[in-house]
């Protein structure tokens, strides 16, 4: 359960919802509220797009997900907050915890309930829980494994009391908002890298001068190849082998541009790729 029904069907009052402005989307450009929004609408609680609104209500505590906007220490002053923050501070503070974790090639991340402060995600820790990293997993399906065992943290802290938060210990690390030229599959790294990369979503790839999704792969490290070159056969997995600079990378799906996504076998067939070829140009 999202933590916002969570924290209704936990009996908490809530005053306001504070979420983005709706979005146009689909080709008929309607615009769309998020998700958040729509469940608070559902559950007829106020909607509001200026965080300032908070200091109009009786609430006594802010709960911050995954928000993305900094908070003012004025607000701060009147309203404390605490953040659902998807890391174990102080590793990945910042933006993209989940991708960077992905990308670093951890092997557990976590949750952890936080004090908000002025700083970025430097507030003292109230609760925090691990969580065992899939090394198949993409960024989505972490995240949506991180938000269940994060409700669930979330609501126990409340319901306890918070008590004191503990300072965060150790040397911080800063996850950056994830660059697009970071998602552009680079053929020369070794193969458990460019699957990490494929992982967090939206990796690409040159191919016949346009560009080509890679939406789910896997690595065949028994497999060696000249890196970008289609190799012969299939994988285990029935899919495209790719060469890469240590291993192989074996595509599973792919979406060429301007097509719906597809199988990256059926890909292949339609493409007539011959073994040699390359991506990446």
């Amino acid at each position: 359960m999202p933590p916002l029904r969570a924290l209704v069907a936990d009996g908490h009052d809530v005053e306001l919802v504070v979420s983005r402005a709706d979005k146009r989307r689909g080709r008929g450009g309607a615009l769309v509220p998020s998700a958040v929004k729509a469940a608070a609408i559902d559950l007829g609680i106020p909607v509001s797009e200026v965080v300032d609104d908070v200091l109009t209500t009786r609430a006594e505590l802010g709960v911050v997900v995954a928000f993305g906007r900094i908070i003012k220490p004025h607000v701060l002053a009147v309203l404390p907050m605490i953040n659902v923050h998807f890391s174990l501070l102080p590793r990945w503070r910042g933006a993209a915890p989940v991708e960077r974790a992905i990308l670093a090639g951890d092997e557990v991340t976590g949750v952890c309930i936080m004090d908000v402060e002025e700083g970025l995600d430097t507030g003292g820790v109230y609760a925090r829980a691990d969580v065992a990293m899939d090394p198949e997993e993409s960024a989505d399906e972490l995240r949506g494994r991180l938000v269940e065992v994060g409700t669930t943290l979330l609501v126990d802290t409340l319901r306890a009391g918070l008590g004191q938060p503990e300072p965060q210990v150790g040397e911080p690390i800063y996850a950056d908002k994830i660059d697009p030229a970071e998602l552009h599959l680079d053929w020369s790294q070794p193969a458990a890298q460019l699957h990490r990369v494929v992982r967090v979503g939206g990796a690409w790839t040159p191919f016949r001068g346009a560009r080509l999704k890679v939406r789910r792969a896997t690595t065949a490290a028994d497999t060696h190849g000249e890196p970008s070159a289609v190799l012969d056969g299939r994988g285990g997995h029935g899919g495209v082998l790719v060469g890469t600079g240590a291993g192989a990378l074996e595509l599973l799906e792919v979406q060429p541009e301007g097509r719906a996504p597809q199988p990256a076998a059926a890909w292949r067939n339609g493409a007539r790729l011959s073994p040699g070829e390359r991506l990446g140009s």
